[in-house]
């Protein structure tokens, strides 16, 4: 009995249910060949449109599923892609994971997560764990985009994209924020607001986004023609603590305190504004502040909410998932990708109703 277009030949609903369907069932049904069924149900091929709607007709109906695994022994691939991290908090690692998880789904590429802390042993058994699964490609991911040691070589081959993080190997791709670029926002948007006197209060001296920040801080202030002013940039922990440490060390008897504070991350932002109210500091009126990171839960917690610099993660993820399937599929790349930042403008700083 012939198919029509809008009628399939099933022989009966018992025999369906009794045997899971192949692509045989599909091509049978369908009237086509087995190529030619698998052609249109991995949509490549020469098919005229009618004959794969056709066979993709017959398969839904079936209930067909594509052998994945199968297909990927066929390709030489797990469709399978290893991510491994240190970041036991998730804060920078789960916005990135999961847009990196988004645009992999797309090409039925599934992910396996690995914590390694801070522990080298630790890390080694990871590798070796997903080695084992025949991963096809690697992100390594942290907590901070500081440079790391390079693994290319333990992997033996397997692709690898380091995504807030850097390996200290050239020949590595890794994608990381412009840390200076959204400092230039930061401070480019207070001076817009009419400050004048801005000070920077950040993490550690160590850390390479401090430096970079830093570096931002200081061309918004020259490209305005503003001096930075001396005690006005301080290092100190990425805490809610060392914000409110900042503000008594800047305004407690102060002649000329500041009228701005650019702080390196949400929390020295949240714990300057909190001494800043204890002093009775009106902020945005005598003091505007910007944050960096947008931490949801910090800026939006905050009053008045933060204004902060919003580091794209999530495009960070994406960016990830477009160039870690271009390298399974072959391509090279290679060098730091620096990728842009916003500025998320609220009441802290003037710039927002």
């Amino acid at each position: 009995m012939a198919a029509s277009d809008d009628s399939i030949p099933v022989e009966s609903a018992a025999r369906q249910r009794e045997a899971t369907p192949t692509i045989r069932d599909v091509a049978r049904l369908a009237e086509v060949s087995i190529g030619t069924a698998s052609k249109a149900l991995n949509d490549n091929g020469r098919l005229s449109a009618e004959t794969r709607q056709k066979v993709l007709r017959v398969a839904r109906e079936l209930g067909y599923r594509p052998n994945h695994l199968a297909q990927s022994l066929h390709r030489s691939k797990s469709m399978t892609v290893g991510i491994l991290t240190n970041d036991s908090f998730g804060r920078f690692s789960f916005p990135i994971v999961e847009a990196l998880e988004d645009r992999l789904a797309d090409q039925r590429i599934a992910v396996f997560m690995c914590n390694a802390t801070d522990d080298p042993e630790r890390e080694r058994r990871h590798l070796d764990q997903l080695l084992g699964k025949r991963i096809d490609g690697l992100v390594v991911t942290a907590r901070r985009s500081d440079k790391r040691g390079s693994i290319e070589a333990y992997v033996r081959g397997i692709p690898v994209i380091y995504v807030f993080a850097q390996a200290e190997d050239a020949d590595s791709l890794s994608l990381v924020p412009d840390d200076e670029g959204g400092a230039r926002l930061a401070v480019e948007h207070l001076i817009k607001l009419g400050r004048k006197r801005i000070a920077h209060l950040t993490g550690p001296a160590h850390f390479e986004a401090v430096a970079l920040r830093h570096r931002g801080y200081s061309a918004a202030l020259g490209a305005a023609g503003l001096a930075e002013i001396p005690g006005f940039f301080r290092n100190g922990r990425w805490s809610e603590a060392s914000g409110r440490e900042a503000v008594a060390e800047l305004f407690d008897g102060a002649a000329a305190p500041p009228d701005a504070l650019f702080c390196g991350n949400d929390m020295i932002a949240r714990g300057a504004l909190d001494a800043l109210r204890d002093r009775g500091i009106k902020v945005p009126e005598q003091v505007a502040i910007v944050g960096f990171d947008n931490w949801d839960v910090m800026v939006t917690g905050a009053q008045p909410p933060l204004t902060s610099i919003d580091m794209n993660l999530k495009a960070l993820g994406r960016e990830a998932g477009e160039r870690l399937i271009a390298m399974i599929g072959g391509e090279r790349m290679t060098g730091v990708r620096r990728l842009p930042c916003t500025l998320v403008v609220r009441q802290s700083s003037g710039g927002a109703a």
